[in-house]
């Protein structure tokens, strides 16, 4: 049996044009509903939306290869990255102002200043964010407070560096030493577990890149990747198809194209499928031409993790003609994307509720709690808010706790669930 890259077509990609042209349409039909709600949100809103959608990917993405990440250190360091970034345009823009006269010249000088400092060994990041969240935005939890959450480890920072730069930098060159440095942040310490790696460089000669399953002795080969004495020239025809595609290729066709040709090279020890997914990003950022993602790929591959992994081992057994790969990340794409239009209207439930409950103070443990509950969604806090929980989250005694639910009761921020037994519980009070 051959693989995909052993036949002399090899990378020529062929596909169905007929059987991917309905899903195409449908595809943009969404991606143009979502940014259009997108538009309207505002900045505040769109901050929030931005930093909830990275966590899930930042998550996600490690999940899938079978990696657990503290959500709530992700989300610190997603909130110090972007506050960060908002820091950086802030100041940009003042300069800007205070120096009219020399107009694009001197604005673009201040912002490739910021562009070549590095992010550890990444660039520095920047993105169309404006001001910082206000005192009473953070209050609401509308802006991107990172107290109270835990410190982002190295692994974590690196990979939250990892993803913003390859959207919000996505005008920026691909570039072999780019990639190789995307790959060190991703393993800090050298290490896969317990295994150390080779950071910074393609994978070596031996011994052979195999996907496999089942246990020692018994293991099955789902696909061997080109062998390493080739993973050089392999790329640089990869960087050179990279550049050109984006001159002629349908933008989702290219985006999806991107993610089977790198994980088909396999060009590192390990990292392979995280790189693979921040480059699909990178080339829906481009297609878009939008440094912000609003939807999570990786949230919906994880759903469909089994079938993901299927029709890679069916195309990469194939003689180029990757149709079924594309109908099927066409289909996760419209699925990815409709989901965050939840977030998005979940965002915005958010915004109203804090604007109808803005006539009245809250301290900051009835701010926190109600927060978890919003974010949570419309009946998405399982078991509802009781007395328990709130001593929990706020790490109050029960006798405070019973009296701050009481005063969100009376203030109609909380209403009490229809009573099941001896169980006394609270939701939002959402207005409807």
């Amino acid at each position: 049996m051959k693989y995909i890259w052993q036949h002399e077509n090899w990378p020529q990609f062929t596909w169905k044009s007929d059987l991917l042209l309905p899903l195409i349409s449908h595809a943009r039909q969404s991606q143009g509903r979502l940014l259009s709600k997108v538009g309207g949100l505002g900045f505040q809103l769109s901050q929030e939306a931005q930093a909830r959608i990275l966590t899930e990917e930042a998550v996600k993405t490690s999940a899938i290869e079978g990696e657990r990440l503290n959500r709530a250190s992700v989300r610190s360091s997603v909130a110090r990255h972007l506050t960060r970034i908002s820091h950086h345009i802030s100041a940009a823009s003042a300069d800007s102002a205070s120096s009219a006269s020399s107009d694009s010249v001197g604005h673009a000088q201040h912002t490739a200043k910021y562009a070549s400092h590095g992010l550890g060994r990444l660039p520095r990041i920047q993105s169309g964010l404006g001001a910082l969240a206000t005192k009473s935005d953070e209050k609401c939890g509308l802006g991107l407070p990172a107290g109270g959450l835990p410190a982002a480890s190295r692994h974590v920072d690196g990979l939250v560096e990892v993803l913003l730069d390859a959207t919000v930098n996505h005008h920026k060159p691909l570039t072999a030493l780019r990639l190789k440095h995307w790959r060190a942040a991703l393993f800090p310490t050298g290490h896969s577990g317990l295994s150390r790696i080779r950071v910074g460089n393609w994978r070596s000669i031996d011994p052979p890149m195999q996907v496999v399953s089942d246990p020692i002795g018994r293991e099955k080969i789902h696909y061997e990747a080109p062998p390493g004495k080739k993973v050089e020239e392999e790329m640089k025809q990869f960087l050179i198809w990279w550049k050109e595609s984006l001159r002629h290729e349908e933008g989702l066709l290219r985006s999806g194209l991107a993610h089977f040709y790198f994980v088909t090279i396999h060009p590192f020890e390990d990292g392979n499928g995280r790189m693979a997914r921040v480059l699909t990003d990178m080339a829906l950022a481009q297609d878009e031409k939008l440094a912000t993602r609003y939807y999570s790929l990786s949230s919906q591959i994880m759903e469909d993790r089994s079938s993901y992994y299927d029709v890679l081992e069916e195309c990469q057994k194939g003689k180029g003609d990757v149709t079924r790969w594309l109908q099927w990340y066409l289909d996760c794409y419209c699925r990815s994307v409709e989901g965050a239009e939840k977030l998005i209207a979940d965002v915005l439930a958010k915004a109203e509720f804090w604007q109808r409950s803005s006539t009245f103070e809250l301290n900051a443990r009835q701010c926190k709690v109600v927060n978890c509950l919003l974010d949570a969604g419309r009946g998405g806090f399982e078991g509802g808010l009781t007395t328990r929980k709130y001593v929990s989250m706020a790490r109050v005694s029960r006798a405070t706790a019973f009296r701050e639910i009481s005063d969100l009761v009376k203030k109609d921020v909380l209403r009490q669930n229809p009573s099941k037994g001896r169980s006394v519980s609270y939701d939002i009070n959402w207005g409807t």
